[in-house]
């Protein structure tokens, strides 16, 4: 299924509209540690960094978003990564809230990680991650980096988030933004079998699913719009429109037509793609 292109006006006012009702959404998720969090829940790091680039990729400058005088930065600051792609996040969000000396130190972290096979820390998706980290704060992708990713490409054209499982929707968009941004051509035939991979996973509602069979979500979606984008492909008006019919009157966003899960996770997720940008956002 191909995606249609949206040239209307009308559908960019539309998106500017979504992406500033989940901006307050987001903003109203703030608690008094300078965090985010889900209802019910206190804050998390994780959460907390998707949040700020969301807003980041939005146009709201994400150390402005404050309660109690306290920022997402606030929050962020000391708190531990126990894993490769929790210190890769946390590199993304430390850069959009301009925090650029703390990025540049987590970096060098994460440069201690490379393997001699290229990979990045100990999976395929921390590579991926570790590339959108690493090229956010101007630094390079690598050659045996950006070759690791291209041969970790499954015969179905997708990625996995490890080798030797099975491709998803998402991890393959994420390797598509990296290799992008790693300076791999959007025309390569790489990218071309990626993105046809994606194509496959898009149901008549419009929407994309995390694998074959699972039915459309929110977040898959948003991966394959912002793949299109990083390839220099405009997102399909079917995939907004699922996009659209998911949104609530508070801003936030179900995870699909059945489960309204985790708002705030899928809100983050979500506005990147409908404001227009890949990763990295700088």
């Amino acid at each position: 299924m191909l995606l249609v292109v949206v040239s209307s006006g009308v559908a960019r006012v539309s998106s500017s509209s979504a992406a500033r009702s989940g901006v307050s959404y987001l903003a109203s998720r703030q608690t008094a540690d300078g965090g985010f969090a889900e209802p019910g829940r206190a804050a998390d790091p994780g959460l907390t960094a998707w949040v700020v680039l969301a807003l980041d990729a939005s146009g709201r400058d994400p150390a402005t978003v404050r309660r109690d005088g306290r920022s997402a930065a606030d929050y962020l600051i000391g708190k531990p990564y126990p894993t490769a792609t929790d210190l890769e996040l946390r590199i993304l969000a430390f850069q959009a809230l301009g925090r650029i000396e703390a990025a540049k130190e987590l970096a060098d972290r994460l440069q201690g990680l490379r393997r001699s096979s290229g990979a990045i820390g100990t999976g395929l998706n921390s590579t991926i991650w570790g590339v959108l980290a690493l090229r956010a704060v101007g630094r390079p992708a690598g050659a045996k980096t950006l070759t690791y990713l291209l041969r970790s490409q499954a015969s179905t054209g997708g990625w996995s988030w490890a080798r030797g499982v099975a491709a998803d929707s998402n991890d393959t968009a994420a390797a598509i933004q990296a290799l992008v941004a790693g300076g791999v051509s959007r025309s390569s035939r790489s990218i071309s079998r990626g993105l046809a991979y994606l194509r496959r996973l898009q149901n008549a509602d419009g929407g994309f699913e995390l694998s074959s069979g699972r039915g459309s979500d929110a977040q898959s979606t948003a991966w394959a719009i912002q793949a299109s984008l990083a390839a220099g492909r405009k997102p399909g008006k079917a995939a907004l429109g699922y996009l659209s019919r998911l949104r609530r009157a508070d801003g936030s966003y179900r995870y699909s037509a059945k489960y309204g899960t985790t708002p705030v996770w899928v809100t983050a997720q979500v506005l990147p793609a409908i404001a227009g940008h890949a990763f990295p956002l700088r």
